[in-house]
């Protein structure tokens, strides 16, 4: 038997990473350097914008209130981090190794909600729906770290 508050509980939860994630892209987009890297993470805060939207959307949908923060703990990594660049210095590379790691979090997270059997069919549409610009964005920015890697000039050149 599925349960609408155990649903819209499960979905909040993406809502918080996914606003997290919205976050971590917008800084990444002032710290880059690179015009390039700038628009792409800018771009993907924009989508992650909508999928928060959509979530948002869907819990009130089924009665609930949706969150409109992100977690706690994004802020305080997001204050280490900038501890941590203040002191070494942050660049590109470092930025985009950052933000791939975030992408294994929230890819994860979508992904543990997939294969909750305890999710309404509906939900599962719509986090399924939701997952579809998650996994692009995490593609995305693992295929632009290791692009990085493989680059002998540390990779400001490369295309996406």
């Amino acid at each position: 038997m599925h349960n609408g508050t155990y649903d819209i509980d499960t979905v909040n939860g993406l809502i918080k990473t996914t606003i997290d994630s919205v976050d971590g892209y917008r800084a990444a987009g002032e710290d880059a350097d690179s015009g390039q890297y700038q628009s792409i993470f800018f771009q993907r805060a924009q989508e992650r914008e909508e999928v928060a939207d959509r979530l948002q959307a869907y819990v009130r949908e089924l009665g609930g209130n949706p969150v409109d923060s992100g977690s706690v703990a994004a802020g305080a990594h997001r204050a280490f981090m900038g501890l941590r660049d203040a002191i070494t210095g942050a660049d590109d590379t470092a930025i985009i190794e950052e933000v791939e790691r975030g992408e294994d979090l929230i890819k994860e997270r979508f992904e543990t909600a997939l294969n909750d059997q305890d999710l309404s069919p509906e939900t599962l549409s719509i986090v399924r729906e939701c997952y579809s610009s998650v996994r692009q964005g995490h593609d995305q920015m693992r295929d632009l770290k290791h692009g990085l890697q493989n680059s002998p000039a540390g990779g400001t050149t490369t295309t996406y």
